[in-house]
């Protein structure tokens, strides 16, 4: 049952695995995606201010033209008539054309209509007070909206029939000019030109590219997705060669180091008493220097098994208070080099699920690292304990401390703080590295909290789901 819960656990763990390719495909993939977005919607943009640059250009050309071509027929006609006024001139007789033409008024000084006509007659209170109501100065053109009202059966003011409306508003583009007559001001020619159409063309417009816009979208995301595909390629292949550089390295490298530790061992039975002093002090430079060469190339060894998903974990359901004693038994000749008292706070038993192996070893990590970064006379404790359902386990020392922008970096591989102390207590970066991966294999969680000079505290949280 245990071995069925086991393999269970593994293969939940290993689908779970972070897998760098991946994100970074999945990174590459979303800013792939969001460049050619932006520049389809910079595209889109671009063709919407155009046209309706464009369209409303054009019709500000047109009801020009067609302010002026009445300005001068009524100019023409009172010349022609000898006139010093319109009483004589017909409202037919002005020209009321042009497409979509809504009204022409002629307003004396006072606001009063001379002449005019207007597509819907009960529209011509409402347009007087949008004349009056501002000064227009010559020849500018100007747009506003005028509200009409329906009919009791739905007819609009042009005879559409809108059933479920009862007013709609009318986009209104409005010119001006004066009228004169042998120099005398006679009054001002306004004249309207309905420009619905090209709001709602507009509206459509917009729907359109909009329409266009999410059809891309979807070409885009497949685009970049095959786009960072072939851009992973020589990524995957030079981070592969890498990896199997690194294991492969530090396989061999670890018997010639077994080699000259035992070479140390044998010289140092040779010696002759009289250059014992001497020799001694070199050969435990040499010991030390290959010790902590060994334990560099296992902990690279390691992390390039664990690159490449060939270390499986062996999960069980164990006691884990005897491992917690173990790893404290193993620190605690460093731990008295320097005089650091050594504290574990557990329960008698601790029943956990996990990796028995690879928890001891993240224990062993935290702990040396604790011990190294911790000035003599201080302090190192261990906590285990159950919160609910997980395994909470914490490291806290009296050491050095650790800075704030140090803690976003040190689980990173090869990352020290002090590059020159680190050398100096025999760290190279990796260890932190390794623990947080055996606390990502066992799908948990690890922070630390610090502060400088008065000492830090890594706390890690494994679940355990399949706790019996």
């Amino acid at each position: 049952m245990e071995t069925k819960i086991g393999s269970f656990i593994r293969a939940f763990i290993k689908r779970g695995e972070k897998d760098i390719f991946r994100h970074t495909q999945g990174r590459l993939t979303r800013m792939y995606s969001g460049l050619l977005m932006l520049f389809l919607l910079f595209f889109i943009a671009i063709v919407y201010i155009v046209l309706h640059v464009i369209i409303l250009n054009n019709q500000e050309r047109e009801l020009q033209s067609l302010v002026n071509q009445e300005a001068s027929f009524i100019e023409n006609s009172l010349l022609k008539n000898e006139q010093s006024d319109l009483k004589g001139i017909d409202n037919q007789e002005v020209v009321f054309a042009g497409v979509n033409q809504f009204f022409y008024y002629l307003v004396n000084s006072n606001g009063e209509i001379i002449m005019g006509n207007e597509s819907d007659k009960r529209m011509r209170q409402n347009i007087l007070r949008l004349i009056n109501g501002r000064i227009q100065n010559e020849g500018e053109i100007r747009k506003e909206i005028v509200h009409a009202e329906m009919n009791a059966n739905g007819r609009g003011m042009k005879g559409e029939f809108h059933p479920r409306e009862t007013s709609q508003d009318i986009q209104l583009m409005i010119a001006n000019r004066s009228i004169y007559n042998n120099g005398q001001f006679i009054g001002k020619l306004y004249v309207g030109k309905d420009i619905s159409f090209a709001y709602q063309l507009f509206r459509s417009l917009l729907m359109i590219l909009i329409t266009i816009g999410i059809v891309f979208l979807g070409i885009a995301i497949y685009m970049s997705v095959v786009m960072s595909k072939r851009a992973m390629i020589p990524i995957s292949g030079a981070f592969t060669r890498q990896r199997e550089f690194v294991a492969d390295a530090s396989h061999e490298l670890r018997t010639p180091l077994s080699v000259l530790l035992s070479s140390i061992d044998a010289v140092e039975m040779t010696i002759e008493p009289q250059k014992r002093d001497m020799v001694e002090k070199i050969l435990i430079n040499m010991r030390q220097e290959v010790k902590r060469m060994t334990h560099l190339v296992s902990d690279l060894l390691t992390l390039a098994r664990s690159d490449s998903n060939t270390i499986q974990l062996s999960l069980e359901t164990f006691d884990f208070r005897p491992q917690a004693e173990r790893a404290i038994d193993s620190v605690r000749p460093l731990a008295a080099a320097k005089q650091i008292s050594l504290h574990l706070d557990s329960p008698d038993s601790l029943i956990a699920v996990g990796d028995p192996g690879r928890l001891s070893q993240l224990l062993y990590i935290l702990l040396d690292n604790a011990i190294k970064y911790t000035t003599n006379g201080g302090e190192v404790g261990l906590a285990l304990k159950i919160e609910g359902q997980q395994l909470c386990l914490s490291v806290q020392d009296t050491g050095i401390g650790i800075s704030a922008e140090d803690s976003k970096h040190i689980f990173e591989r090869f990352y020290r703080s002090d590059k020159s102390r680190s050398r100096q207590m025999g760290g190279h970066g990796l260890g932190l590295s390794i623990a947080k991966w055996i606390v990502d294999t066992h799908k948990g969680t690890i922070k630390v909290t610090s502060e400088l000079g008065k000492g830090s505290t890594f706390i890690v949280y494994i679940p355990q789901v399949f706790k019996g």
